[in-house]
C-alpha cells in the first residue's frame, strides 16, 4: 500500500519507518518542518537507523505536502496534543485536492476523547479508524512490533478490513486485534495510562508508610511482583512519573471524569501523590541538613523523565530545581542527553552548572541526588566519590543502589521506602 504519514512525533517516525520496513511505500510529510526538506532526528538511535535504512531503500520518502501522490491509499496522522489546528489544516488541504474518496484515514494523534470525531467531521467521505500512540520511549520499536494485542477504534467494517491489511505484516493473526468503536478506543488509551499511573502512585504511597514502619519497600515490591494477579510492571517506587503523553493522558482522563458529573477522587489523588513525590528527595535533604540548605551545593544525576530519552516534560527535575533554588542551593547537573533542553528552558544561571561528566557534577557537593536511572549511573566508584564530594550523602530517587552496601562504603544513604 501507499501510505502518507503526517507529523514529527516519535509515533510518526516509528510508524513511518516500520510501514516502510514491512513493505509499504511511505511518503512522510513532516509538518511543520517540511520546508526544510530534511528528516527529523530522534534521540532513539534504532529509530534513526531504521528511518535512514528505508530512505536508502527508497521505500520511505521525506516530502512536502504537494509531492504526496493522489494515489495514496492511507493517510496516517501522528501529531502532538497541541497540534490539533495543524491537523485540521492538513485535512482541509487533502479535501481540496482531486483525491478519489473514500480513503482510509488513521488518527494516531493524542487529541483526547472525540479527537478523531472532530477530524472525521472534516473528511466525511473517508473511512476512519483510531490507532493509539502506545510507543514507549526507550523501547520504541519493540513496543509496536512485540505486543500481544493492539486496540483499534473503527467506524465500520470497511475501515476494519482496510486497517487489518495495513497492519497485517505486523500482526497476522486475528487474536492480535481488539476492535471497538473509536470513542471506546480513545477512552481505553486514556484508561491504560490511568491504571499505570495508579500503580506507580500506590507504590509511592506504600513506600512512605514502609519508612515509618521500618519496612524495606524493596522486599514488598518483590512480593507483589511475584503474585500473578499483580505482576512486576509499574510497581517501582521513585520520585514520580513524567513524560508529555503519559502525563497529559492522566490530566485528560481526570478532566473527562469531572465533566461527566461523576464523583471520583481517585485520579486526582493519583496525580497529587505523584506531584508530591517529585519533592521527596528535597524533603529528605531538608531534614538531613536540619532545614538549612543555604549555600549548599547539590549534585543531580538525571534530568530526563526516564532513561533513554532526552525529554524533560513533566520530569521531577523541575520541581527539584525550583525547591533547591528557593533555598539558595547551587545545582551541579549531569544527564547524558537532556542538558541541551535544560539549558534552553532555564538559560544561563549562576546556581545551575551543567556538567559534561557525572563525576564532574559531584565535585565539592554536599549531596548526590539520583533522579533518572541511566545505565551509566548504576555502578559507582565510591572511593572517587569520597574524594570529590564535600559530604558523603547519596539520595537514591530510583532505588537502584544496595542500601546496605552504600552505607558500608561510608556514605549516608536515603532511598524511597528503604531502611
Amino acid at each position: 500500500m501507499k501510505i502518507a504519514v503526517y507529523g514529527t512525533t516519535l509515533h510518526a517516525g516509528v510508524m513511518a519507518s516500520l510501514f516502510a520496513e514491512y513493505g509499504h511505500q511511505v511518503f512522510w510529510c513532516q509538518y511543520p518542518t517540511d520546508k526544510d526538506f530534511c528528516s527529523v532526528v530522534y534521540q532513539d538511535k534504532a529509530v534513526n537507523e531504521l528511518i535512514n535504512k528505508q530512505i536508502i531503500r527508497k521505500s520511505l520518502q521525506i516530502c512536502v505536502a504537494c509531492d504526496i501522490p493522489m494515489s495514496v491509499d492511507v493517510y496516517f496522522f501522528a501529531f502532538n496534543s497541541n497540534e490539533y489546528t495543524l491537523a485540521q489544516q492538513v485535512l482541509k488541504d487533502i479535501q481540496n485536492k482531486p483525491v478519489i474518496h473514500p480513503k482510509l484515514m488513521v488518527n494516531g494523534s493524542s487529541f483526547g476523547l472525540e479527537g478523531t470525531k472532530k477530524l472525521q467531521a472534516i473528511a466525511t467521505k473517508d473511512d476512519w479508524c483510531y490507532l493509539p500512540d502506545m510507543v514507549q520511549e526507550g523501547n520504541t520499536l519493540d513496543s509496536v512490533t512485540k505486543v500481544e494485542h493492539i486496540v483499534i477504534g473503527i467506524d465500520g467494517d470497511i475501515a476494519k478490513q482496510k486497517i487489518k491489511e495495513v497492519l497485517r505484516p505486523f500482526y497476522n493473526a486475528n487474536h492480535h486485534y481488539l476492535f471497538m468503536p473509536i470513542l471506546d478506543a480513545e477512552f481505553t488509551k486514556l484508561s491504560v495510562s490511568g491504571m499505570l499511573a495508579t500503580r506507580i502512585s500506590y507504590m509511592n504511597d506504600l513506600a512512605q508508610v514502609a519508612e515509618k514502619l521500618n519496612v524495606d519497600i524493596a522486599n514488598v515490591r518483590l512480593g507483589l511482583g511475584a503474585d500473578s494477579r499483580i505482576g512486576s510492571s509499574y510497581i517501582a517506587p521513585g520520585v514520580g512519573f513524567g513524560g508529555e503523553n503519559f502525563s497529559q493522558d492522566i490530566l485528560t482522563l481526570t478532566q473527562t471524569i469531572e465533566e461527566t458529573g461523576i464523583k471520583s477522587d481517585l485520579l486526582e489523588q493519583v496525580w497529587a501523590i505523584n506531584e508530591q513525590q517529585k519533592e521527596l528527595l528535597f524533603r529528605k535533604l531538608w531534614r538531613y541538613y536540619q532545614c538549612d540548605l543555604k549555600g549548599k551545593t547539590v549534585a543531580i544525576w538525571g534530568a530526563s523523565f526516564k532513561e533513554n530519552t532526552p525529554r524533560i516534560n513533566f520530569s521531577p527535575i523541575h520541581t527539584m530545581l525550583e525547591a533547591l533554588w528557593a533555598q539558595g542551593v547551587t545545582v551541579q547537573l549531569h544527564d547524558p542527553e537532556a542538558l541541551p533542553l535544560i539549558a534552553k528552558k532555564y538559560g544561563p544561571r549562576s546556581d545551575l552548572i551543567l556538567c559534561e561528566s557525572r563525576y564532574e557534577a559531584v565535585e565539592n557537593a554536599d549531596a548526590l541526588c539520583l533522579l533518572t536511572a541511566w545505565k551509566q549511573y548504576l555502578s559507582l566508584d565510591y572511593a572517587r566519590l569520597h574524594q570529590l564530594m564535600k559530604h558523603p550523602l547519596i539520595l537514591d530517587g530510583r532505588n537502584v543502589y544496595d542500601a546496605a552496601y552504600v552505607k558500608s562504603q561510608g556514605f549516608a544513604y536515603e532511598g524511597v521506602g528503604r531502611i
